[in-house]
């Protein structure tokens, strides 16, 4: 039996989407997971320094922003830079091969503002996934460091849950629910006991991913807007991945064999699950157009590969700091590779590299409403 089929994994997976969606999956506006792990008291107040968390923690008291003082909501048209061929964002799904080949330009300009609205509903969803995840790592964190920076991620989470819903509704008038594939990842992350599982699948994979994500955006978008609210995410985003792997590159070096296999298999399958949610799959059923074909096209794409590639600029490093990429006999890394995303294994990791993302190193236009 070769290690593939000893792992579960599909001949070929790399090359099909990971999971489809049935009816009930679409349905509900509130939905229960059960949870079901200890909450960790600790007498020991000792901020340690040695992990760089309370390093973290310093600089979330300072930098927190306000959604209402610090954003320039007076910004408007952003249905119409949406719906605007010209607008770079429009690229990631433009291509004329099958049923988008015969598309109007109407009906291209209804696609810009359907998946403007869509990217932007699954980013709002993963932010309150995010608020849920910190929350519960206050409670299971071990360290009291790691508790009093998670407790300041609930209240960045918040705000970036708060600031996204306020420009889906005020600014595209447009929300779609949470695709079926970050839903499951969520939930999973959600109910594991296992705190080390939050941080991995939240604070690496999740967190990492949107952390590419909103460096695409943020160089693209031309909506003033958009970029602004982007910079602010991305600074707080790029402490809470430093978070997850500060936190992590201990513990894993103590675990065994067999639990960083586990490990190494559960970021294999939460990539493609993230992987597949830039599908947009629930944008061409809106859209009254054929989901199978649609999709099937989207994962073939040269220019959707590319882009799908590049959101794991943050999550390789990171992983390969952790020991996960290469752990055993290299099982991730293999199947990294088919992927196609080993090109950015030498990138920093997000540990050493998050200030780089200090709002302190952003333009004038970008925090000319800072408060802090």
């Amino acid at each position: 039996m070769t290690d593939d089929a000893a792992a579960g994994v599909r001949p070929g997976i790399a090359d099909q989407p990971a999971h489809l969606v049935s009816d009930a999956d679409k349905v509900g506006l509130v939905r229960a997971v059960r949870a079901d792990f200890d909450t960790l008291f600790t007498e020991d107040y000792r901020q340690d320094g040695h992990r760089g968390i309370d390093a973290l923690y310093k600089r979330a008291k300072t930098t927190q922003w306000d959604a209402d003082l610090d954003i320039d909501w007076t910004v408007g048209d952003q249905i119409d830079r949406a719906r605007d061929p010209r607008n770079p964002m429009n690229a990631v799904y433009r291509t004329e091969e099958g049923v988008f080949g015969k598309l109007s330009a109407a009906q291209r300009a209804e696609m810009g503002h359907a998946t403007a609205a869509w990217t932007t509903s699954q980013f709002l969803h993963a932010e309150q996934g995010a608020v849920v995840c910190a929350a519960k790592l206050v409670q299971a964190a071990p360290w009291i460091d790691a508790k009093f920076y998670a407790a300041s991620q609930v209240m960045d989470e918040a705000r970036h849950t708060e600031v996204y819903a306020r420009y889906l509704r005020e600014k595209l008038e447009w929300q779609f629910p949470v695709n079926v594939h970050l839903r499951g990842l969520l939930d999973e992350i959600v109910a594991d006991s296992r705190w080390d599982f939050t941080y991995l699948g939240m604070q690496v994979v999740i967190e990492g991913l949107a952390l590419a994500a909103f460096g695409i955006e943020y160089q693209m978008t031309p909506d003033p807007l958009l970029k602004q609210i982007t910079r602010y995410v991305m600074a707080d985003e790029a402490r809470h991945v430093a978070f997850g792997v500060l936190s992590l590159r201990d513990v894993y070096a103590d675990l065994t064999a067999a639990e960083l296999k586990e490990r190494q298999e559960f970021c294999f399958d939460a990539a493609l699950r993230m992987r597949d949610r830039f599908l947009a799959r629930e944008v061409w059923e809106v859209l009254g157009l054929p989901e199978a074909e649609c999709t099937a096209i989207m994962l073939h794409d040269p220019v959707q590969i590319e882009f799908r590639r590049s959101l794991f600029a943050k999550i390789v490093p990171n992983l390969k700091k952790l020991g996960l990429l290469d752990h055993g006999d290299g099982w991730l890394r293999r199947r990294f590779g088919e992927l196609g995303v080993l090109v950015y294994e030498d990138l920093d990791d997000t540990s050493t590299d998050y200030h780089r993302m200090d709002l302190d190193h952003a333009p004038w236009s970008v925090v000319q409403f800072q408060h802090y």
